[in-house]
Parts: structure tokens; sequence; C-alpha cells
């Protein structure tokens, strides 16, 4: 799921915005004087808003998930198998002519968007049967990200202006993505693309019109035509590891004099980060400029590298040495450091027991303080030393 919007539409100025919390109704009734103020119809307001209902399934959706406390390798092995990789090579086959047309138009390798079409609906097969509109308006009522989802209300209102959008049956993701690769409302206002030809936009029930608005957003979020995104490689044992994270950029020279080897081929000549996911005993990756646009599909570390690693598993990579990583930390033990970091003056975010940016940076400048491997990767020894 993506957690960054590629599209932030404009907040009028006339009318006062639709406070999150208190009465659910008060709330769809600001948000209907707010669309008005906005230039929408009230008719179609009206209408769009009518049966809007808050989904309690959505909150718990959002609020369960444990997933992205898998560390990477049981992450990627669960969501990898041979039959998802089989799958998607049959299926760039089947599309290649779509996805020339993807790598013609917008630069973006075929296994980029055949692994976001896996991960996201299984290749088209489960795409959601949440209610979008209802989804969208939950979650913007929650106060926990009310800023990520009430933008898209209007982007699905102006969507069902233009015919493209049913409040009553539109479905997809909980939180609001619609179609094979699991779009918000406003980037499909701005990037969806008709690749069939057919005078519509279906993300839904059109891969060729799926893909090809992928690969737009892509585009549009930053992707560097042609580049790649992602490879695997090693590292010599007295590498400094404070230098790894996406913190340090490095030309790929310079990790080359490092000790830094591609595991497959040469080094890609560009700037590059070095990524452990599971510190310096487990795989290794050198991340290029294009990973970062990963984080503007998701912000999940974890469920971006395991997507970036899988299109190029379906582009011929090799499957990545495990090595033999130290063992990470329960959910416990993990929530029990978050708090240990946060009083020491950290931002890890919430203490959800999740290693994301924040608890990795904070990880690793500890582990540099007391003089232990700073790969980020939090291990009992750490845990037991800030105690």
């Amino acid at each position: 799921m993506r957690t960054i919007l590629s599209c932030l539409l404009a907040l009028a100025p006339t009318a006062a915005l639709a406070q999150c919390g208190g009465s659910f109704s008060s709330f769809v009734e600001n948000l209907k004087a707010e669309a008005v103020s906005r230039g929408h119809m009230a008719q179609s307001v009206n209408t769009f808003f009518a049966g809007i209902r808050q989904d309690q399934k959505v909150i718990l959706a959002d609020r369960r998930q444990g997933v992205f406390q898998l560390p990477f390798i049981d992450f990627s092995r669960r969501l990898i198998s041979q039959n998802r990789i089989d799958r998607g090579r049959a299926n760039g086959q089947r599309y290649a002519d779509i996805f020339d047309r993807i790598a013609d138009e917008y630069g973006v390798s075929p296994g980029v968007l055949l692994a976001f079409w896996a991960f996201e609906t299984d290749y088209g097969s489960f795409q959601g049967d949440f209610n979008t509109a209802n989804a969208l308006v939950t979650l913007a009522h929650d106060c926990r990200r009310p800023e990520l989802f009430r933008p898209q209300i209007f982007a699905a209102l102006k969507l069902y202006e233009q015919g493209d959008f049913d409040p009553a049956r539109t479905t997809g993701a909980w939180a609001g993505e619609i179609g094979m690769v699991q779009m918000l409302p406003g980037d499909i206002l701005e990037n969806g693309i008709d690749g069939d030809g057919d005078g519509q936009v279906s993300l839904k029930t059109s891969a060729a019109d799926a893909l090809m608005s992928g690969g737009k957003m892509l585009s549009h979020l930053g992707w560097r035509a042609g580049e790649p995104w992602l490879q695997e490689v090693t590292v010599p044992a007295d590498l400094d590891w404070s230098l790894s994270g996406l913190s340090t950029t490095l030309p790929a020279s310079q990790w080359t004099d490092k000790g830094v080897q591609a595991r497959s081929g040469a080094l890609a000549d560009l700037p590059g980060s070095l990524i452990l996911p599971q510190g310096h005993k487990g795989p290794a990756f050198l991340a290029y400029p294009n990973f970062r646009v990963y984080f503007e599909w998701n912000q999940s570390f974890t469920y971006v590298l395991t997507a970036a690693y899988f299109a190029t598993r379906l582009e011929g990579a090799r499957i990545y040495d495990a090595g033999n990583p130290s063992p990470g930390l329960s959910d416990a033990q993990m929530k029990a450091l978050q708090t240990r970091l946060q009083a020491l003056g950290h931002d890890v975010g919430a203490i959800d027991g999740i290693l994301g940016a924040g608890t990795r940076a904070a990880v690793q400048s500890e582990q540099k303080r007391l003089g232990l491997p700073a790969d980020a990767w939090p291990t009992l020894k750490l845990l037991q030393a800030l105690q």
C-alpha cells in the first residue's frame, strides 16, 4: 500500500476544513460544505456522500499491520514464491508490448511493475472488497493520518463527476487504493492512462490501463529512465558499518575502493547506499537513486526492499545470499528498545515494534556510540547495553 500521496489537491480557503474525530455525521456534513466551497455542484456532492458509512473494519485493518514487523528474510520469503515468479515472467511475456511501451515512454523496467502487480493484488486476482468511498472518509475521520486521506475524498468526488467512480459500487483495498496496481484516486486523476485504447481508464479490469498508469505514476514520482534500482553485493568483514543505510550515498568507485563488489556482474556507475536489512552478517544490497522512488509508493522499508528485490529476481537476478544474521528481537523487545531510544531523545515514531527508518537511524547512532557494529540491526546485546 502507498502511504505518501503523489498529489495533494489545493485546499479551498473559503471554508473551514472538516476536522477529524467527533461525530461522524457532522464530519461528513462538513466535508460536503467544503466540497461545495471547492466548486463542486451541490447535487453531485449530495449524491456522492448520500450513502457514506463509517467502516470499523477499515480502522481494524489500519491498526493490524503486524506483517511489517517481520525481518526482511522472513518477509521476502513469505511474499516471493516460485509460483509468483513463474506467473510474473508469464505476464511479462503476455503483455510484452505494453511493457515495451512503458519502457519507451516512462523508462520503467518490466520487473518493477510486475513486482507491484504481484504484491498489491496477486496479478489482479484480488483487488480488495472494501467500499472505497467509505474507506477514505473513515480514514480521514480517524485522527491517525487524516491529512493523508482527506485529499483523496475530493479526488474520488472528481472521478465520480467524470463518470469514473461509483461511491456505492467502487471497491478496493482498505486504504482506498483501486485497481490491479492499487492507485489512490488522486493518482488516478493525475496519472490514469487508457492503455488499451477503449476510451476508458479501467484500472480494475484492464491490465494495459493499470500497468501504463503505474508506469506514468512512477515517472511522475521521479523514476530515472533506464537506470537500475537495486543490486545485491558482497561486503568485506572490516567495512565501516556506519556507512550503511540510506543516509549515506557514495559513488560506485568509492564503494569498490572499500571492497564492496557486485555479487553478479559489475556495480552500476551510479551513486548508491549500502543496505544491510538484517545487519552486517545478513544480505547486502546497493540501492541506487531509483530505489528511493519506492518510498513514494509505500513507506515500509521491508516492503520496499522486498518489492525492489523481487523486481530484480523477475529480471533474472539470483536468490540473495541470506548469510547468517544475528537473531533479531521479539515484538516486546523491539517495543522496549523503541521506548528506551525515545527516552534517549531519538525520534522513532510510534512504539509499534516495527523497524522503520526512524528506529534504524536511532539504533545505528547508539551502536556507534557504544562501539558496536553500527549496522542498524537491533540485537539483544544492544538492548541490554541500553538498559
